[in-house]
């Protein structure tokens, strides 16, 4: 292939990549109303704790929180403020990055 033909290849992939919607997501954050213990925890510090369940990811604040969950490739899934108490968001099967705060770890899920 010629250096110009590549070059339009490769402007013609990142271009379609920028502008192809992210995958579906779920409808957001729910409140939890049942036992989480048995949840992988991934992170915690005083306030906040960071769970992950087949297809959730949960998180149990003491007080109201402002969370960023985004992909590995660093599109916004999620930007909210959660109130105290157990609140989990359905996520599609991949590799996430969760902020919290001064917290931020990589899940699973």
């Amino acid at each position: 292939m010629n250096r110009r033909l590549c070059g339009f290849v490769a402007v013609v992939a990142v271009s379609l990549a920028v502008s192809m919607p992210l995958p579906s997501f779920a409808k957001g954050w729910e409140p939890v109303r049942t036992d989480v213990s048995g949840l992988n925890s991934v992170a915690h510090d005083n306030d906040v704790e960071i769970r992950v369940s087949p297809g959730h990811v949960v998180v149990i604040a003491s007080q109201p929180v402002q969370i960023k969950v985004f992909t590995i490739l660093g599109q916004v899934v999620s930007n909210e403020a959660l109130p105290a108490g157990i609140s989990r968001l359905p996520l599609s099967h991949g590799v996430y990055i969760v902020k919290v705060g001064d917290l931020t770890c990589k899940i699973a899920v």
